[in-house]
């Protein structure tokens, strides 16, 4: 049977880009699909603009550290129409650059939402097209809990389109979006409450690494709250946040909902296929191929580890496969990660938690270095580094590595070459450090 396309993506975010333009340079013929803008959320409404924002909370910070360098500056005023306008100015820039990738790959791009009709046929902007192989890569969408003023609240989404900065922000979860702007928000002089139902940030982090960033955020004057959410309801001085334990927290117009994120697989039209789906999330294998042989799926949609770089590596290594004739698999293993909180968050590989249970205590071995970088002795303030590497002790090899500091992503990503390559402590050990610097630490330890 012909078909229209050889390969039909739904979703034009960074997986399903990457997938349609790799798919294209073999030579194949190649739709996409997305209602929404280009880019996903990376782009949109998630790491890039985050990033950007993140950069603009750390100025303050720097005005008041210049002056242990002899660096007099006049109080400076924050304005924060201006970042938000430069931000999402970028986010425009970036847009047309994924259009002009998608029309220098020859790909076809539908305005629209896609709906899967059958195995083969996919309905989309009032049309009805065929392709050989479909890819899913719709990502995901934040979470709402189901609880009575709910509507009230923003979600990460809608934070960088805000028109005025609150004096006051209520933010619900302690993963990593949550602990990000909370971060940023704080440090552009935002009065910050953050609402977590466990006792600990960044659930799934490392133990010393989780306790390391909720003692830095409740230094720098973040309020976090064990308790769990009711409901809000509006009060003549803003929004009442009301909260399981008898409190409330009056917070201004805006709450940020940051409870995570769910597959976007609304009116996908799954029903008409075999595809199927557990725990909110399309079921793939390790080629990412869905119980429908010809449909395949990357990214957030599938739940397995949604980070851009992921997505991307997924879509590549399918298009490499069934158009480049590279036959290969992603591995999920030893992938790094950072959270952009102050102090920033890397890591890579095994917590010390995992690595006990699948080695038991005396089967690792532990090094923690814990410090004040040199860049903060002048301006005599107690902000620390901590390092920690975790070692398999049968065969000397690196299982973990994490980071608490400045520069943490930079640097982790460099370990993480060495973690992915098997390294061992070792090879660590007969590395030359760069000194001074914080890098150095990862090869010092004893």
């Amino acid at each position: 049977m012909a078909y229209d396309f050889d390969l039909f993506v739904i979703g034009a975010g960074s997986g399903g880009i990457a997938t349609a333009r790799r798919a294209a340079q073999y030579g194949a013929k190649v739709a996409v699909a997305e209602f929404d803008r280009l880019g996903g959320t990376c782009v949109n409404r998630g790491c890039v603009p985050k990033k950007l924002m993140v950069y603009a909370s750390h100025f303050a910070s720097h005005v008041q550290e210049a002056a242990g360098y002899g660096w007099t500056f006049e109080p400076g005023n924050f304005d924060w129409g201006h970042m938000i306008k430069a931000v999402n100015d970028e986010v425009t820039r970036l847009n047309a650059i994924y259009q002009r990738m998608i029309d220098n790959a020859e790909v076809a791009l539908y305005k629209g939402h896609a709906r899967i009709v059958d195995f083969h046929t996919i309905e989309v902007a009032d049309q009805t097209v065929t392709a050989e192989k479909i890819l899913i890569a719709v990502g995901g969408k934040p979470s709402r809990p189901n609880i009575p003023g709910i509507d009230l609240a923003i979600t990460s989404d809608e934070i960088f389109s805000l028109a005025q900065q609150p004096k006051r922000m209520v933010i619900f979860g302690g993963g990593y979006i949550g602990c990000e702007f909370a971060c940023v928000l704080n440090a552009l002089g935002t009065d910050v409450t953050q609402i977590i139902r466990r006792d600990k940030i960044l659930r799934g982090f490392d133990e010393d690494i989780r306790t390391e960033v909720q003692d830095a955020m409740l230094r720098h004057g973040i309020r976090i709250v064990n308790d769990e959410l009711v409901s809000l309801e509006k009060h003549k001085d803003g929004l009442q946040v009301n909260l399981k334990n008898n409190n409330m927290v009056l917070t201004d117009v805006v709450g940020l909902s940051a409870l995570g994120r769910t597959p976007r697989l609304e009116n996908l039209g799954l029903e008409n296929t075999r595809v199927e789906v557990e725990k909110g999330a399309i079921v793939v294998d390790a080629h990412s191929q869905t119980a429908e042989s010809n449909i395949y799926a990357v990214g957030d949609c599938t739940d397995r580890i949604n980070l851009t770089p992921v997505a991307i590596n997924e879509g590549r290594t399918f298009a490499d496969t069934h158009y480049g004739g590279k036959r290969r698999v992603m591995g999920h293993e030893n992938v790094p990660s950072a959270v952009f909180t102050t102090p920033e968050v890397a890591t890579v590989g095994m917590t010390e938690i995992q690595a006990i249970e699948k080695y038991g205590e005396a089967g690792i071995k532990v090094y923690r270095s814990r410090f004040r970088p040199m860049y903060y002795t002048l301006p005599k303030l107690e902000e620390k580094t901590l390092m920690k590497l975790i070692v398999h002790v049968q065969t000397d090899k690196i299982l973990g590595a994490h980071m608490v500091g400045d520069s943490a992503a930079e640097i982790i990503q460099g370990i993480a070459i060495a973690v992915k390559m098997g390294a061992t402590k070792a090879n660590f050990d007969a590395t030359v450090g760069i000194h001074p610097s914080s890098a150095e630490e990862f090869v010092t330890m004893r």
